[in-house]
């Protein structure tokens, strides 16, 4: 069943790595949406509602980190869980602000799978606690 393991928004300027990624997130079950940029990311992200966003460094338009930064800020995206996949960070540097997870570029396909499906699963963990706290 599509987006049975949880709904991801991939974006990277590399229309190669945005559909490597999304094939291999669409075999293990999930809905992917993908965008070319951070511009369209944020123009798409209240639309699709992801579970987690994987997002490239280096883009044109609105860079990855800036993407991090307006995200973070926004009421209605600031807790979704971000990846940072990326040939421009990684190497043992501590995480950028506001970042879930680093996947350096060139990265194999599975472990980015695992993480996001990590990830997908501990939010909707925090999601359940935070309903029965509520209730």
């Amino acid at each position: 069943m599509p987006g049975a393991s949880g709904r991801v928004l991939v974006v990277d300027d590399s229309k190669v790595v945005r559909q490597l990624i999304r094939v291999n997130l669409e075999l293990d079950g999930f809905e992917v949406m993908t965008a070319s940029d951070g511009a369209e990311c944020l123009e798409v992200v209240r639309l699709f509602r992801p579970d987690v966003i994987t997002l490239d460094v280096v883009m044109p338009r609105l860079d990855g980190l800036g993407t991090v930064g307006r995200l973070r800020l926004d009421p209605v995206t600031w807790d979704i869980p971000l990846v940072v996949v990326s040939a421009s960070v990684g190497g043992g540097r501590r995480l950028p602000e506001g970042v879930d997870a680093v996947v350096a570029k060139p990265f194999e396909p599975a472990e980015l799978v695992i993480l996001v499906r990590r990830l997908c699963e501990e939010r909707r963990r925090e999601a359940v606690q935070l309903a029965k706290r509520l209730a």
